[in-house]
């Protein structure tokens, strides 16, 4: 059983940055695959970044790339998300969820197994 808790999300203005982090406990945090999603208010919940269990293998969504920067420090099971030049449309609750069934990522919530939180990011106009 993986626990996953996020943190760092916040209120901040058009342009500004923030990081976010993921701990994990309870499972062998260094063989899994961990995905960032998000979720605003009357929308799906949308694939932000992922990054494979060693970190050889990231992608990001286009609507982020080149924004946001995913990053893993397995000895001490957390996963980041640098998320820079905000904007307005990226106000969401952002999730962290790992994937035990594979060391790759997947772009599909589906696939994930265990979610944490969520940890709400408003970035204001």
């Amino acid at each position: 059983q993986v626990q996953l808790a996020e943190s760092g999300g916040g209120l901040v203005q058009a342009g500004g940055s923030l990081r976010l982090s993921c701990a994990a406990s309870g499972g062998a945090f260094n063989r899994y695959a961990t995905g960032w999603f998000r979720q605003a208010p009357g929308k799906e919940r949308e694939f932000v970044g992922g990054i494979s269990r060693s970190s050889s293998t990231i992608d990001y969504a286009d609507s982020v790339k080149g924004r946001f920067t995913v990053s893993r420090d397995n000895a001490k099971n957390t996963v980041y998300l640098q998320m820079n030049s905000l904007k307005p449309e990226d106000t969401a609750i952002f999730y962290c969820a790992v994937r035990t069934s594979s060391v790759f990522f997947s772009r599909s919530a589906s696939e994930y197994e265990y979610w944490g939180q969520g940890t709400q990011v408003t970035v204001s106009s």
